[in-house]
Parts: C-alpha cells; structure tokens; sequence
C-alpha cells in the first residue's frame, strides 16, 4: 500500500513538473508559424515577437533584387539581317555552344534569324537542337555542289602534289581539301546562296566561339546608320607559305580593274610600301559583321572570279580571310571598316577582351584583359588606328 501510495506522488510530482515546463516555455518562446508551400509567408495572427521582427524589417525575408533585368527583347524596327554559320553534322555541341553565347550576350533581345548553311544535308537532331536555342527563325541550306568542288581548270594533280608538300611542311590544313573548299566557298558564294538573298546584312559565327560580354545595342543597325560595310574583331598576320602569290594575283585584278579600287582605301592596313609588298595583315574573318549587297557587287565578284582563276584556292590554300581582308582593304573607304572593340571575342587560339576596365565592368564581361590580343606584337590592330589617325584605347599599355 505505501509502495502504492509513493507510486501515485511521483505520477503527480512528474505530471506537475511538466505542467510547469510548459507554462515556462510557452510563456517565454514563441512558437513558429510556418506557412504551407504557396501560402503566404506572413502569419494571419503574428504575435509580439514576430511583430517585432516584421518592424525592424520592412523586407521579406528574400532579398530582393533591386536592379533591373533587361527585357527579353529590346523595341525598335530590325534591320534586314541574320547570323550565317557553316557548319556540319557533327558540329552540333560546337555550335550550340557559340549559339548560347550569341543568344544570352545578344540575340535574346533582338531575334534576329540564323542561317545554317552545309555541303551535306542537315539531320533532324541538328535542326531540333539548333530550332530550340536561337530565338528567330532558323533556316538550313545545302551548299550547291558547283561550289563545293573543283573548278574545271584546277589540274588536280598539281593541286594533289600541292597538298603533299604542305603535309610534308607541317602546315595547318595545308594537305586539306575540305577546308580548300571552304575557304573558296566562304570568300566567293556563301552571300548568294539562296537562303542569304533575303538579307541585307550578315553576322558569321562558327563553332565553338565564346561572346565575353553584353551588347546592348543593335549592331547591324549601328553598321547602317555609321556607312560601315565590314567590321572585325580581332587582326593578324597571315601564315605566310600559304599565300606566296596571293598579292601577286591581287595586283593583276588591281591592274586591270583600276575602277573598283576606292580613293580613300586602307592600303596602309595591308602594304608598307604602297601596294608593292603585302605585308600579310588580314581580319579574321571567323568573326564578320557586313553588308550583303557590298559582297554581291560587281567589283567584289570581279576580284573574287580572278583570284579564282588564278587558282590559288587550290594550288596554295588562300584563306577566305586574306581575300576578305584585301576586298574590303582595297574597295572600300577605310572609314568603312569597324573595329568591334566592344565586342568581346573568343575563337581558339585568340581572344579580344575590350581594353577598357569601366566598359567590362558595365557589360558584365567575363574575359580576362590579360588574354587581349589585339596589342601583341603578332596583332594588326595597331596598324588599323594608326591609319586611321585614332587614338588607342586608354590602358591598352598594360595588355601589350
């Protein structure tokens, strides 16, 4: 009996204890409201302590982002222009990586359409892949085999043996003929493709490029509205044993078209001594902004069609590069030709970061100014403003 009676007073000496524990705690702590999923986070009878915090901060507990995005698209009228890449197949994952950065630095907020041009059909998963990353229309278009081939006045043992020396040299794609066929393409067809002559203005993009920085600004519009007709990124030297008559057959196209020759060109870009000697500095014609109908003109397919017969193309490997380069050099006003320094360019192995720290800063650039090429000495950029009487980008000393 006294065992039970001993029992009974630490059932009601514990039941007694918690009741003070609680009556403590409750008293003292406040308890957490917390909302379900998709409630509000704002409790419908907040008590002092949550009232207390809800004074002292007027903000959700989420920090908000004060700045404001930029909209997915920019207004204003289009310019007639689109993206034009060559590319194959198998460049699929290359491609779409230079398509994000195309998009995500610029083409969101503009739309602007994307030409895929191929000397093969393209497959349904490049058509799927690339429809879902560009926010235009894409269009896909098979090369003509009239010009992806061998003219009929190429001796193809000459081009055959060509080809074998270069291999034996080590140069870059010298026992190629694939990229012959391109470099040929990109210099004299690409803009009268079909699918191209429904426009007026063209950026080229290739696989596997990098945009660093953000464009806020329609640059087809501002190559209009500024006279220009070609822009580049980034210049250099080209690989000499690739184009040793190269300015020998550009002198005979200059002699006997005198009229396509421009007054006010920029021979100072591409000859030390007045058009005797080329001294190899050229656009790099991966990255290109330019005007259609220049290409289309009579002068340039003048100058294309004798190079062409002069058959460089395949008895050497001209690049589309230098032909550009020289085209736009010769026959048009060097006030003609932009420099895109805000335009932050990757394309292996070169970059242009855009000499300016404020500009990077603003346009939320994420390439290194330490990677600038356009200041060393292998660079042509300097040549560009020096002709041009323009003044170096302040801080450019730092990068050469």
């Amino acid at each position: 009996m006294a065992g039970s009676q001993r029992y009974m007073r630490y059932i009601v000496f514990a039941l007694f204890a918690l009741i003070v524990f609680y009556f403590i705690s409750s008293s003292s702590v406040p308890s957490a409201s917390w909302p379900a999923y998709g409630e509000s986070t704002t409790p419908s009878t907040p008590n002092a302590a949550v009232t207390a915090v809800t004074a002292a901060t007027p903000h959700s507990s989420t920090t908000p982002n004060e700045k404001t995005l930029p909209p997915a698209t920019i207004s204003g009228d289009r310019m007639n222009a689109t993206f034009v890449t060559l590319a194959r197949n198998s460049d699929i994952w290359e491609i779409a990586k230079s398509i994000r950065h195309v998009e995500d630095r610029f083409n969101r907020k503009f739309n602007y359409d994307w030409v895929f041009l191929n000397d093969d059909d393209f497959d349904d998963e490049f058509k799927k892949i690339t429809t879902a990353l560009v926010s235009g229309k894409t269009k896909y278009g098979k090369i003509p085999k009239e010009h992806w081939s061998f003219p009929e006045w190429i001796d193809q043992d000459k081009a055959a043996k060509v080809r074998e020396e270069m291999k034996e040299k080590k140069i870059i794609y010298g026992d190629s003929v694939s990229y012959r066929h391109m470099c040929r393409y990109e210099s004299g067809f690409f803009f009268r493709h079909p699918l191209m002559l429904d426009y007026e203005w063209y950026w080229r993009v290739e696989p596997s490029v990098e945009l660093y920085c953000d464009i806020n600004y329609d640059t087809f519009k501002f190559m209009a509205e500024k006279k220009k007709k070609y822009s580049f990124t980034l210049s250099l030297y080209e690989y000499v044993d690739t184009i040793p008559t190269l300015w020998d057959a550009t002198k005979n196209f200059t002699k006997h078209y005198p009229q396509h020759i421009a007054k006010n060109n920029a021979m100072k870009f591409l000859s030390d001594d007045g058009g005797e000697t080329y001294n190899h500095c050229h656009f790099w014609s991966n990255f290109e902004i330019g005007n259609l109908n220049w290409l289309r003109s009579q002068a340039y397919i003048d100058f294309f069609t004798s190079l062409d017969k002069a058959g460089g193309f395949f008895y050497e490997r001209w690049g589309d590069a230098p032909v550009h380069s020289i085209a736009a050099g010769l026959m048009l006003n060097k006030d003609e030709i932009h420099f895109f320094n805000d335009i932050a360019y990757y394309h292996v192995p070169f970059t242009h970061c855009p000499t300016g720290e404020q500009y990077r800063i603003d346009h939320k650039c994420s390439c290194n100014p330490k990677d600038n090429f356009d200041w060393n000495g292998y660079s042509c950029t300097s040549r560009f403003y020096e002709m041009n009487g323009m003044e170096k980008p302040a801080g450019y000393e730092k990068e050469q």
